[in-house]
């Protein structure tokens, strides 16, 4: 099982959840956060540090959002791995309860 980083992230991309991470399976996009399903080890330290509830253990997923358990085993291959904390985006208050932000993944 793994963890998963749902459409929550997008523009907002807080990196709490980097921090707590003991084995480093978060890697990073442009306006993003993904999680490796193959080094995440179920954990589960991620899930509460996250200020916009974002992290989904795979089988908790919403409706509708099964897609990014896909798109973070896809994107964690090509983005680079992330393993401190950093600023969220200058945007990320303003996009923090926004539905439907999928369009606005940047790859």
């Amino acid at each position: 099982m793994t963890f998963v980083v749902s459409e929550s992230c997008i523009k907002c991309k807080h990196t709490d959840c980097v921090e707590v991470c003991p084995v480093d399976c978060f890697y990073e996009g442009p306006n993003t956060l993904v999680i490796h399903p193959d080094e995440c080890i179920d954990c589960a330290l991620c899930e509460p540090e996250c200020p916009v509830d974002a992290i989904f253990s795979e089988d908790e997923l919403p409706e509708g959002e099964q897609i990014f358990l896909e798109l973070n085993a896809e994107l964690a291959e090509i983005w680079p791995n992330i393993t401190e904390k950093k600023e969220p985006l200058e945007e990320a208050e303003e996009w923090a309860e926004v539905k439907g932000k999928l369009e606005h993944l940047e790859r």
